[in-house]
C-alpha cells in the first residue's frame, strides 16, 4: 500500500513513521520548509520526503493520503486527491486503525488542551497504562508504532474531526461550542459544530458520550442527530439523573456510585473548570477509578501552560497568563473567573471577535485595559467610552510596565488577549513565554 503524508510537522512525521513500521511505501510532503529537527527524523527513519512543493503526480498515485490538519480543505491537492477518491484521513484516523487501546477523545471550542490534560493526570494518577496526544503532546500514531498503551486521552480539534471514517473512541466528550474557526467553515457556526459532533458519530451502544447540557448549540444538534452511544451530560444549571452537576459549594458524579467533592479543593479556578472538572471526573467513573483517586487528581493537578497560569505575585498583584485565550469566548471564562480588581491585556489579530460578549464582565471585573498589538483600534474603539483607562502598547515590555504602573496591591494582571498572536509574535506560546519573561524582570 502506498502512503502519502501531507505536511512535515509532529503529526506528519508520526504517520509517516507508523506507516513505515507498518511496512507500507512512505512518501511525505510539505509546501513548506520542514524544521530540522523533524527532517533529521525523517532521514533517520529513511522515508522519502520533498519540501518547498507538492509533487502532484506522486501524491495522486497514493492508496491513503494522510494530511495536517492544518492543511485547509479548500486547497487545491486536497480537492484534486477527493476528485480522485482517494482515502483522505487525519492522523488520529490513521493511527487509530492500529490500536486496540481505549480511546479517550475530547473536543469543543475551550477548554479541550485543560480537560484533555486533566483526564490523562486521572488516569496516570491511578496507575493505567496511558499515552497522551492528538493536539497535544508527541504524535498519536509514532506512539502507537512504538509502545502498547491500554489507554489513549487525546485532544482532538474540528480540522482533525473532518478528515475521519472510522475513528471510534470509547468515551468521546464535546465540551462546549463558540462561533471559532468560521472561516474554515464558510461563516457557518452550524457546520463548524456539526463537525465536532462527528466526534461521535462511529460511537456504538457499548460507548459513552460525555456533552454540556447547558450548551445550547449542543442540545439543539442532539436533538437532530441520531448518537448511538450513552449519553451522559453536565451542567452547572440542572441536576441530570445520570451524568455530572455542581452546586455552589460541590461537584457531583452520578454514574454507578456517586461522587462529590468540594470546588473550593479543585486545583484549577473559574467556573468553566468545574465544568471541566465535572467531564474529567465522568470520564474517571466511566473507567471504574475509585473516587478517592478521582479527588486526589483534581486537587494535585497543575493547569496548561498559557491557560490561566499564574505567573508571579509581586508587590501584592497577582500575574496570570491566558496567552492561549484567542477568542472572545476563552477570555470570557478568564474574565469571569477574575475575583480581584483586574489589569486586562487585550489585542492582536482580531478573528472578527464580537466584544458584546464580555462587555458586562469587563465594566464589573477590569479597573484598565492594556490594548496590545500593531493594530488596536477596534478594541479601542469598543471600549474607549466604557472604561476611562484604556492605553496601548505595542510590545510585550511596553505592556507589562504600563500594567504594573496601574495596578495597586491586591489586584490581577491578566494576560488575556482575545485575538490570534501572529502581529508580534510567533505563536500564543512566543506571547506567552515573552509575557512571563517580562513579568519576571519586575521581581526585585
Amino acid at each position: 500500500m502506498k502512503i502519502v503524508v501531507l505536511g512535515g510537522g509532529e503529526s506528519g512525521v508520526g504517520a509517516a513513521y507508523l506507516a513505515k513500521a507498518k511496512g507500507m511505501d512512505v512518501f511525505l510532503s510539505d509546501r513548506g520548509a520542514i524544521r530540522e529537527n523533524y527532517k533529521n527524523q525523517l532521514i533517520e527513519y529513511g522515508i522519502a520526503f520533498e519540501e518547498g512543493c507538492h509533487s502532484e503526480a506522486e501524491i495522486l498515485e497514493a492508496d491513503w493520503v494522510v494530511k495536517s490538519p492544518g492543511i485547509p480543505k479548500k486547497a487545491d491537492i486536497i480537492q484534486k486527491i477527493q476528485a480522485k477518491g482517494i482515502r483522505l484521513s487525519s492522523e488520529i484516523e490513521f493511527a487509530s486503525e492500529f490500536t486496540e487501546a481505549k480511546i479517550i477523545a475530547i473536543t469543543g471550542s475551550n477548554g479541550k488542551t485543560t480537560t484533555t490534560s486533566l483526564i490523562y493526570h486521572i488516569l496516570k494518577n491511578d496507575g493505567l497504562n496511558v499515552g497522551l496526544g492528538g493536539n497535544i503532546g508527541k504524535s498519536f500514531a509514532k506512539q502507537v508504532a512504538d509502545h502498547h498503551y491500554d489507554y489513549y486521552v487525546l485532544e482532538v480539534s474540528s480540522f482533525q474531526l473532518d478528515d475521519i471514517q472510522n475513528f471510534r473512541p470509547y468515551i468521546s466528550l464535546l465540551l462546549n461550542l463558540s462561533q471559532d474557526h468560521l472561516d474554515q467553515y464558510n461563516y457557518d457556526y452550524e457546520a463548524y459544530a456539526l463537525a465536532k459532533f462527528r466526534i461521535t458519530e462511529n460511537q456504538e451502544n457499548d460507548n459513552f458520550f460525555i456533552y454540556n447540557k447547558d450548551d445550547e448549540m449542543s442540545r439543539h444538534l442532539l436533538k437532530r442527530l441520531s448518537v448511538r452511544a450513552t449519553t451522559l451530560p453536565f451542567s452547572l444549571k440542572e441536576r441530570p439523573a445520570q451524568g455530572g452537576y455542581a452546586d455552589e459549594e460541590k461537584i457531583f458524579v452520578k454514574l454507578k456510585e456517586e461522587f462529590s467533592m468540594k470546588i473550593e479543593d479543585l486545583s484549577l479556578i473559574g467556573k468553566h473548570n468545574v465544568a471541566n472538572s465535572l467531564a474529567a471526573s465522568i470520564a474517571g467513573k466511566i473507567l471504574n477509578i475509585s473516587n478517592e483517586s478521582i479527588r486526589n487528581s483534581l486537587m494535585t493537578f497543575q493547569a496548561v501552560e498559557h491557560r490561566l497560569e499564574e505567573v508571579a505575585q509581586i508587590n501584592g498583584v497577582r500575574y496570570i497568563n491566558d496567552s492561549k485565550a484567542t477568542n472572545v469566548n476563552a477570555t470570557y471564562y478568564a474574565l469571569e473567573s477574575m475575583t480581584t480588581p483586574t489589569v486586562w491585556i487585550v489585542g492582536g489579530v482580531d478573528k472578527g471577535n464580537d466584544y458584546s460578549e464580555i462587555e458586562n464582565l469587563v465594566k464589573r471585573k477590569v479597573k484598565a485595559i492594556v490594548c496590545l498589538g500593531l493594530d488596536n483600534q477596534k478594541i479601542v474603539d469598543y471600549f474607549k467610552d466604557k472604561k476611562e483607562l484604556l492605553y496601548e502598547a505595542s510590545s510585550m515590555e511596553e505592556a507589562v510596565r504600563q500594567c504594573s504602573d496601574l495596578a495597586e496591591t491586591g489586584d490581577t494582571v491578566l494576560l488575556s488577549p482575545c485575538c490570534a498572536s501572529f502581529d508580534l509574535f510567533k505563536n500564543y506560546e512566543d506571547r506567552g513565554e515573552k509575557f512571563k519573561a517580562e513579568v519576571n524582570k519586575l521581581k526585585p
